[in-house]
């Protein structure tokens, strides 16, 4: 295998292959090809996240008698080329495959070939086998990769593409128009190869590419140089006739002016999108999303919708276009709302027009009809879907979309699939059962939450457990170093979609503002607002400085307020419900030496709580409160001398104090700040929905702590 990094230069799509990796997988070709898969997943520039698939024909011994056998190693349902792993491939025997042919009974009955694919499986530990099985087991090459890169979909998707394929690619590439993924296109692609001797790939229309190779290595040079071509001839043309997008129609707000409009906007967005199911959100102001969304040919080219099935799969046909000019004033809750009802109901009704036009007699029933693309020129872009992940990569989708477009208005007219193909694929029986066959969400998922006091103990324990149970976390605290360890920390354990943090003093009203900020900006708004920032000092009366009263009074109670109050704001543009769940003490109900300052505090914690609860009733906004005591293994509080107060006020010695506490306890228990967690995902994970005004001793059982 020849090294040929040095003789390679690409200005538009990534060299990966290390010659010294791919020699140690030997002779290893479904290791090659894994490998290979992985460094076209790693540029998003050659494929989609989850798109596309790869494949390789090996002889391998067939277990049942003992004979070399041909079989097929390609990426199985569901999996994505840049983390495949050998789990994720479905291997099956070549022969069989092509012996379902006489199975075949055509496109009506298309369908039920997919259930015949599991008759053909070779390594039964394989991953289920994808709907593209037959496109890659009929082509006759050992090595195959089908890929959804932005520069061939411009040109799948211009209405002369197939004369522009043929003049770019001197007759090396053949053109297959559009038609649905599946057993007779695998055919078509079979007859199309035998019909074109001597040509290196395909181009499917409105599609995507297919390319191959002898070798793993052969096969993704191929595929680097035809998309490279692809992408000079495409860069060659911008606006070589006209502006692109036929020019800028208006121009950007500035960076900062863009988010605050986005973080206004987005919580009521999301309210509107959850009107069926809640959904998360994400916001990006790309560069170009802007030039796109700024540009005299929006109006023209965002109702055509995308073209490739991959795209309006994850972004739904076409977007919504707000009906907002970038200066517009947001500042009226109300009257914004009202215009934007109305925007969303017409949205909802076009959605179902184009369901009951095109559904068949076996359709399944019509899905959530609120958008997953919103576009505001001159602002940016926002997309919703049930959790954070597929929020992103909805608008990652777009975004190729936005370029499939570009590219195609640049090289001639750009055309969406048509509205019954576009039907077809959303409405598959195929895609329906995959739907069906989704694992079920976790209690918390579709929701976001935010925690003060997050970087350690109590606070972390509680977002480890949101984030556990399927919630989006917001932590924040005021211990800047800690709270970067902890952003590494839920990283690495729950990937990079689930938790961002925020650095927060509770008492700083700008520094409030700016966490719900990032909770807005991040997710899209927020749910579950847990009050857990706090400090403890334990003196006599006598001992206690007004200094001690005041900065309990601060962080505790004022806090409380303060955090509660900003995200109510929240939770009204929402008007989806939501929890706030203030972690308070036992303190707050009973009475004990050295402890004026703090327990005066944390009982105006406790009947905040009540007020809250009594007055935020009617809105479906629950406030129930946690009573943790004695927390000592990992909680912060201990660190600040209060270890030391208790124990003389107690009398007894520091190392003592677990064990005394546990004692005085009718269950006889250490506390751990995992059992506060708990006690909190009770309130906010569904059981308890009912209920509000709540406390929640977590303590052991203290007799003069029990609530009366």
């Amino acid at each position: 295998m020849e090294n040929t990094v040095d003789k390679i230069s690409y200005k538009y799509v990534s060299y990966l292959w290390d010659e010294e990796v791919a020699s140690s997988l030997g002779n290893d070709e479904v290791a090659l090809l894994i490998y290979r898969s992985n460094l076209l997943g790693a540029d998003l520039r050659l494929t989609n996240y989850a798109g596309g698939n790869t494949s390789c024909k090996v002889m391998e011994t067939d277990p049942l008698t003992g004979q070399d056998v041909e079989v097929m190693w390609v990426k199985g349902s569901g999996g994505d080329l840049g983390t495949l792993k050998k789990s994720g491939l479905a291997a099956l025997y070549v022969d069989k495959l092509h012996s379902l042919k006489k199975r075949y009974r055509g496109l009506e009955n298309e369908d039920e070939m997919v259930g015949l694919f599991n008759h053909c499986i070779y390594d039964l530990d394989s991953k289920a086998p994808s709907i593209d099985t037959p496109l890659h087991a009929f082509l006759p090459f050992k090595h195959i990769d089908h890929l959804h890169p932005d520069a061939i979909i411009a040109i799948a998707a211009a209405k002369n593409g197939e004369q522009i394929t043929k003049e770019l690619f001197g007759g090396k590439l053949a053109w297959v128009p559009w038609q649905k993924p599946g057993f007779d296109l695998g055919l078509i692609l079979e007859r199309t190869v035998q019909e074109n001797p001597g040509i290196t790939g395909l181009i499917l229309g409105s599609h995507g590419l297919f390319t191959w190779g002898d070798t793993a290595y052969e096969s993704y040079i191929n595929t680097l140089e035809t998309i490279e071509r692809a992408s000079e001839y495409l860069n060659e043309n911008y606006g070589k006739n006209r502006p692109v997008f036929g020019g800028a129609k208006i121009q950007s707000l500035p960076k900062e002016q863009r988010l605050e409009k986005a973080n206004t906007l987005i919580p009521l967005l999301r309210g509107l999108c959850s009107s069926q199911n809640r959904m998360i959100g994400h916001f990006t102001d790309d560069e170009r999303v802007l030039e796109y969304i700024n540009s005299n040919d929006l109006d023209k080219l965002a109702p055509l919708g995308t073209s490739c099935p991959d795209h309006f799969l994850r972004t739904k046909i076409r977007p919504l276009v707000l009906n907002l000019t970038p200066d517009a004033d947001l500042s009226d809750t109300q009257q914004l709302k009202e215009q934007l009802v109305q925007q969303f109901e017409d949205y909802r009704a076009d959605y179902n027009a184009y369901y009951e036009r095109c559904k068949h007699t076996n359709s399944p029933a019509v899905r959530d009809t609120n958008p997953v693309i919103i576009l505001y020129p001159g602002v940016g872009m926002f997309s919703f879907a049930k959790d954070k992940q597929t929020a992103r990569v909805s608008s990652e989708f777009y975004i190729n979309a936005i370029n499939v477009m570009r590219g195609a208005e640049a090289i001639s007219e750009y055309q969406g699939l048509p509205e019954q193909e576009a039907f077809n694929i959303e409405y598959w029986l195929l895609e329906e059962a995959k739907l069906q066959r989704m694992p079920k969400e976790k209690p918390l998922s579709r929701k976001i939450a935010l925690v003060t006091g997050g970087s350690g103990g109590i606070g972390k324990a509680i977002a480890e457990k949101l984030a556990q149970e399927g919630a989006c976390v917001v932590i924040t605290d005021m211990n800047e170093k800690a709270l970067n360890e902890v952003n590494d920390e839920f990283k690495k354990a729950f990937g990079k979609d689930t938790a961002v943090t925020a650095t927060l003093n509770v008492t700083d009203g700008n520094a409030i503002v700016n966490a719900f900020k990032t909770a807005n900006l991040s997710f899209g708004g927020v749910d579950i607002i847990v009050n857990c920032a706090g400090l403890s000092i334990s003196k006599s009366i006598a001992d206690t400085t007004e200094a001690d009263y005041d900065i309990l009074q601060d962080v505790l109670v004022k806090g409380q307020f303060l955090v509660s109050k900003e995200g109510l704001g929240i939770l009204r543009k929402q008007q989806t419900g939501g929890d706030i769940v203030n972690i308070v003490s036992k303190n707050a109900l009973v009475s004990g030496p050295n402890n004026v300052a703090y327990g005066t505090a944390k009982a105006a914690q406790l009947h905040m709580s009540r007020l809250m609860a009594a007055e935020l009733g009617p809105e479906k906004i629950r406030v129930n409160v946690v009573n943790p005591d004695a927390v000592i293994r990992g909680s912060k509080i201990w660190e600040s001398g209060w270890a030391a107060g208790r124990a003389k006020a107690y009398g007894i010695s520091i190392e003592e104090l677990p064990a005394y506490y546990a004692k005085r306890t009718v269950l006889n228990e250490e506390i751990l700040a995992e059992d506060i967690a708990n006690a909190v995902f009770l309130c906010v994970g569904g059981l308890l929905h009912k209920s509000t005004g709540n406390v929640i001793n977590v303590d052991g059982g203290v007799p003069a702590a029990f609530v009366r």
